[in-house]
């Protein structure tokens, strides 16, 4: 399929590609095993240009499109799915400067996290406030040329190694989700600390901390976008171009663990034959595979219709990312099934694919979430469509009662 890709986009995916397996693979367990950051994959994607290329080209970057960063994401994955969400973080860090930012913001910021120099983190999550976003309990208040925030956040990814974190504040309780706004703090602002990392049970190499500010004074100038009020729709906005590599880590992921699953069961022998020659098996993988396709094409169909600018982006950029999440967990329990009881051991590295993949499920948006977004976005679809077509009332009266534009019922 990588015939359908532009020559740009392939030649990112064979240098993600050659990264992956020269860099990645060999030290994907050890990584794993120790939790240890993986610094020198990183430097082997800063030597490969492959940090920072959704970044515009007139701040430092490649200004390559979320198609692009899909390819590469995926192509890390497939070797190990915590490299894959180290790299894609910085995309989702920063992806709010680039939309929001302003004009002294993006040629301050963004030239480090294109160069891969500056990694970042996006801090929306809190305790009492996951999937129910516009209920931050974090505070900031402005006091003359600064803004003190106090509050904490959870479930930061790139928590330690970040050298900047865009942080979600609420700015004006009283408006709710209106009333929220994004300020840029830097690592080392006095009030800011780096708090507990979390013991994961897959994506192990990158870490994920909680974040504590205590009267963190952060310059007036650092608030994204320079006005307030705009951080939640910022946050969407981010999430929605972001979701499309979160699905493809899962497809890498799922790939990945497939790959393994047909290597092994080619080589295993039972009953004078490989397991792979048993037609159980062959429609199993072949199920498999499809499944992985059938989400590679969506996540890329995604991704493309983001890159030019579609509305309805919320709906395919959720889309893509259930299906594709739940395809991987799908894939990477039926390879440890494959695998017998050496699947249950760490000797082989299928039960990685497996731990790693869960999160893909729940992160940048529970796909209960995901479910909520595509099921809102057919029945505005549904509503416009009686609306415009009365045809339909005509031949089905017990569409009489669907709200028409304007949120009156039609009857």
């Amino acid at each position: 399929m990588k015939e359908l890709l532009s020559k740009r986009t392939r030649e990112y995916q064979e240098r993600a590609r050659e990264v992956a397996e020269r860099a990645v693979r060999p030290v994907a367990a050890e990584l794993d095993r120790t939790g240890e950051y993986p610094w020198s994959v990183i430097r082997a994607l800063r030597e490969a240009k492959l940090m920072g290329i959704w970044v515009p080209e007139e701040y430092g970057g490649q200004s390559a499109g979320v198609l692009d960063l899909c390819v590469v994401v995926e192509e890390l994955s497939r070797a190990c799915g915590g490299v894959g969400v180290a790299y894609a973080v910085n995309a989702l860090g920063s992806f709010g400067i680039i939309l929001g930012g302003t004009e002294e913001q993006k040629r301050r910021f963004l030239p480090g996290i294109a160069s891969g120099e500056q990694l970042i983190a996006f801090g929306l999550s809190e305790k009492a406030s996951g999937s129910d976003a516009g209920s931050l309990r974090t505070r900031a208040v402005l006091d003359g040329d600064h803004w003190v925030i106090d509050g904490d956040k959870k479930w930061n990814t790139n928590g330690n190694v970040a050298s900047l974190y865009a942080v979600y504040c609420s700015t004006r309780p009283d408006r709710g989700s209106r009333g929220i706004s994004a300020l840029l703090v830097e690592k080392g602002t006095r009030g800011f600390e780096v708090g507990k990392r979390e013991d994961l049970m897959g994506i192990r190499c990158v870490p994920v901390h909680e974040l504590h500010f205590r009267g963190c004074r952060v310059p007036a100038e650092n608030l994204i976008g320079g006005v307030e009020g705009r951080g939640f729709g910022l946050a969407m906005q981010t999430l929605d171009r972001a979701r499309p590599g979160v699905a493809a880590q899962a497809v890498g992921l799922a790939q990945g663990a497939l790959d393994w699953a047909l290597r092994y069961t080619s080589e295993r022998q039972q009953f004078g034959q490989s397991v792979l020659s048993f037609q159980a098996t062959q429609f199993k993988v072949a199920d498999l595979a499809t499944e992985i396709e059938a989400a590679r094409q969506l996540v890329l169909g995604a991704a493309r219709f983001i890159d030019e600018g579609h509305a309805g982006a919320s709906k395919y950029a959720a889309m893509c990312k259930v299906f594709a999440t739940d395809v991987a967990m799908r894939v990477t329990t039926e390879a440890v099934q494959m695998f017998g009881g050496y699947g249950y051991c760490r000797d082989y590295p299928v039960e990685k694919y497996m731990r790693d993949a869960k999160i893909t499920q729940i992160y940048e948006g529970a796909n209960q979430i995901q479910r909520l977004v595509i099921g809102r976005a057919l029945t505005k679809e549904a509503t416009a469509l009686t609306a415009t077509h009365p045809v339909l009332v005509e031949h089905f009266p017990e569409l009489e009662t669907v709200a028409a534009p304007g949120g009156e019922t039609k009857r």
